[in-house]
């Protein structure tokens, strides 16, 4: 696609397949000579299409047991980041929620990051990482003894990378706040597909597919619907799992553990998909939009972006962040927000969104969600690059 185009690639780890691995097997596949820099990898963790590539660690690598205990490692990554040094290229493309964006660019290159997030272990989410049931005590010592100087090297860095996409209008707006900035917004790539092909005619449940853990809030899921007549089903597995099993009611199954294969269908059986908390994007409510499912989601966050409200449609104050002509094939809502983090807040949400059901079109909602497919997502970095250093693609120049 970019063949006249030297590109190095950076991401902060690789040790599984999560959403910013998804993002990075993208450039990968678009940049298929660039070699990958990272603080470390673990061989086998990440797609083959990744693994393809060069791959080159930091001295995190050599330090015994990092690759399972990496995170313990966050105050010296600085140093350890730029201690590597980038052969020289025309492009360097970092995929950051961490210190990749920070690197130091070889001379001459144009520098750009995509941005999952400014580091969350340092700003908002610094309690979900570090707090008394996360972290032992000399983990929070030592976290409480450099977050300052952690988020001053932050904000500093950020200076050297010239051109800023964010994931998400939400995590623009953290851009700004925190490095005075402002950014492209590219939305990362969703499986659409994957999801399109389960569409079915809904059944009698609501469903819930979710780590279990603290920030996901399914508890106040579970209360809401200990207050209605419905049923909810709540697929995924975590620490909080155990309690979660002892205080739901009759209505609410907790399936635990489901294999990827079956979410498809698990979702696209639903009358609506549940998000009762804030996510930076927020894959999993554009994937069952996808199999034409409606989402009811707390209205904070990426959602703001991905779903099509239907109060904001009902005022008529909606707009596409697409834009253009695109805006006006996307004409009815795709799900409906709650606003109070309640489970009185939600419950009334659901009962708001059966009295509506009919606004709802399946066919309308899986097109509203193609627009976060992966090859829209190809193109819209390929644009964005090709603005940045003005190398039209041979795809775009044909």
């Amino acid at each position: 696609m970019f063949s006249s185009l030297r590109v190095a690639l950076v991401h902060d780890w690789l040790t599984g397949m999560r959403g910013g691995e998804k993002v990075l097997e993208v450039f990968a596949e678009m940049f298929p000579d660039a070699p990958i820099y990272t603080m470390l990898h673990k061989p086998g963790s990440v797609s083959k299409t990744i693994e393809s590539h060069e791959i080159r660690t930091s001295a995190l690598q050599r330090i015994p047991g990092a690759v399972n205990r990496y995170r313990h490692f966050l105050p010296i990554m600085p140093r350890l980041v730029e201690q590597m040094r980038v052969e020289p290229v025309d492009l360097l493309l970092s995929c950051s929620s961490c210190v990749a964006k920070s690197i130091l660019p070889p001379p001459g290159a144009t520098n750009a990051s995509y941005i999952l997030s400014p580091m969350r272990y340092i700003y908002d989410r610094y309690d979900d990482y570090f707090s008394p049931s996360k972290a032992g005590l000399a983990t929070r010592v030592a976290m409480r003894c450099v977050r300052g100087s952690l988020q001053r090297w932050d904000i500093r860095t950020a200076s050297r990378v010239e051109h800023l996409c964010g994931i998400s209008t939400f995590i623009g707006d953290r851009i700004q706040r925190l490095y005075n900035r402002e950014c492209s917004i590219i939305h990362p790539p969703v499986e659409a597909k994957r999801f399109a092909s389960a569409r079915r005619e809904p059944e009698d449940y609501y469903v819930m597919v979710t780590a279990l853990v603290p920030y996901k809030n399914v508890e106040i899921a579970i209360e809401a619907f200990r207050l209605l007549d419905r049923r909810l089903i709540i697929a995924g597995s975590g620490p909080m799992e155990a309690r979660l099993r002892a205080i739901a009611p009759p209505n609410v199954t907790m399936l635990g553990w489901v294999e990827d294969e079956e979410i498809p269908g698990l979702v696209a059986g639903a009358r609506a998909f549940l998000m009762p908390n804030v996510e930076d994007f927020g894959i999993a409510p554009v994937e069952a939009m996808s199999a034409g499912r409606p989402v009811i989601a707390f209205g904070q966050g990426g959602v703001r972006d991905t779903i099509r409200d239907l109060d904001r449609w009902r005022a008529g104050r909606l707009t596409s962040p697409f834009g253009g002509s695109e805006a006006s094939i996307h004409r009815l809502p795709t799900g409906l927000f709650f606003h109070e983090m309640t489970p009185e807040s939600l419950a009334d949400a659901v009962l708001r969104f059966e009295a509506e059901m009919d606004v709802f079109q399946p066919s309308a909602i899986a097109a509203w969600a193609e627009e976060f497919s992966t090859p829209k997502f190809r193109r819209k970095i390929a644009s964005w690059v090709s603005e940045m250093t003005g190398v039209v693609p041979k795809t775009m120049a044909a």
